[in-house]
């Protein structure tokens, strides 16, 4: 649990059946500062789903948020036993086409279905947690542009990272969107429901939204989550160019503080390439999990010449005795869907229907395609550009900041 929320839930004993007030630190938790009052504590939900508006604390990364809408997603988990467990449980064959990278590549995975939620970050938060922020980005609406897009404040969060609570507050969390999304009726519960220009955006932006699938495996008690998505494509003078983005969550599930070190990612082509990326730690760090903060999250985007692919691949990791291991990346698909022009990443609409516009962001040069970005803000969301690798699979994009 993130010591974000740790020391509030030593406040007070958690029993089912009573609610609990829930504080949290106003800034930052390395000084001494005030408890500020936020909310009051639910029960998490065993069964069933998680309604518009419901408001949460982040089980992991402690974060304040806002539930949007919900997403069914098949999880592969490479930890379950190869065998079926129910009606949501089956068998299905590793898409990975070689082995040697990624260890066991070629075992049976389990399929199950599992529900993931849209949600907006308190801004408040963002910069306590570790996990980036912008994470979620979208390429520009023009067929020949070379930026990339991101909103700021945007996550994917699983049911059971999920811990609910309700706040009396008429703007309980601080989000540019929040108001522009989700209206106040003190009558319902929870107490704030989706506006039109939330589902229009929904409906609008689903193609690049849109969480399919989600892959994990356990090394040596660090857990790797890797979820891949489908951005679109865009045409070269050379070639088609295919972008995906992956969020990748790294769990310390140990006692032991671990680091990672470097990253070893392998990346094959329909097109019959097989391009081989070796760097030191990932977005320019080399995180820490501890058992203080035993989780980190990032993400990063991959291109190929090709509409599908795979990737695979290995964090060099250390731990605090000096052990050195290898823990595994989950195989994954990078697989492409039909061109919808009506949502595939049209900022300009986007921001229409928020009653805000754009600006064309500067382009930013880096050493390996995209360490350096230049940002311009608008009332809604930030644009960040970069410089896309164009270039089959040379670069991971995990060098990027």
């Amino acid at each position: 649990m993130s010591p974000l929320i740790s020391k509030a839930f030593t406040l007070c004993h958690f029993r089912p059946g009573f609610n609990l007030v829930v504080r949290l630190f106003s800034v930052s938790i390395y000084h001494n500062t005030r408890l500020a009052e936020v909310g009051r504590l639910e029960l998490p939900k065993a069964q069933g789903k998680y309604e518009t508006g419901q408001l949460f604390l982040h089980r992991v990364f402690g974060y304040r948020g806002v539930i949007l809408f919900p997403w069914l997603a098949r999880v592969y988990d490479r930890d379950l036993p190869n065998q079926s467990k129910g009606n949501q449980l089956e068998s299905v064959a590793s898409e990975s086409t070689e082995g040697g990278a990624a260890g066991n590549a070629s075992k049976e995975v389990q399929k199950k279905t599992h529900t993931f939620y849209q949600v907006l970050i308190d801004q408040r938060d963002c910069p306590y947690i570790r996990a980036q922020t912008e994470a979620v980005t979208f390429l520009g609406n023009q067929e020949s542009s070379r930026s990339l897009y991101a909103i700021p404040g945007l996550d994917y969060v699983a049911h059971e990272d999920i811990l609910p609570y309700s706040s009396g507050e008429q703007h309980p969390l601080q989000h540019e969107l929040f108001d522009k999304f989700l209206a106040h009726q003190p009558d319902k519960d929870p107490p704030f429901v989706a506006q039109e220009t939330l589902r229009a955006w929904q409906k609008k932006n689903h193609p690049w939204l849109e969480l399919s699938d989600v892959h994990k495996e356990t090394t040596e008690g660090i857990r790797v989550t890797v979820i891949p998505f489908y951005m679109g494509c865009r045409e070269t003078p050379a070639a088609s160019v295919y972008w995906w983005r992956y969020c990748i969550r790294l769990e310390n599930l140990g006692e032991l503080s671990v680091q990672l070190r470097e990253r070893h990612w392998r990346i094959f082509s329909l097109s019959g390439t097989l391009e081989t990326v070796r760097g030191r730690g990932v977005v320019g760090q080399e995180p820490i999990l501890s058992p203080r903060l035993p989780a980190f999250q990032y993400s990063s985007h991959v291109s190929l010449q090709a509409p599908s692919g795979h990737m695979w691949g290995t964090f060099r990791m250390e731990r605090e005795d000096g052990h050195m291991f290898d823990c595994r990346i989950p195989p994954f698909s990078l697989e492409s869907k039909p061109d919808d022009n009506s949502g595939n990443g049209n900022i300009d609409d986007t921001n229409s229907a928020l009653g805000v516009t754009s600006k064309q962001p500067s382009t930013g040069t880096g050493p390996s395609g995209g360490d350096e970005t230049v940002s311009t803000s608008t009332t809604a969301t930030t644009t960040t550009s970069t410089k896309p690798n164009t270039k089959n699979n040379k670069n991971d994009g995990d060098d990027n900041v």
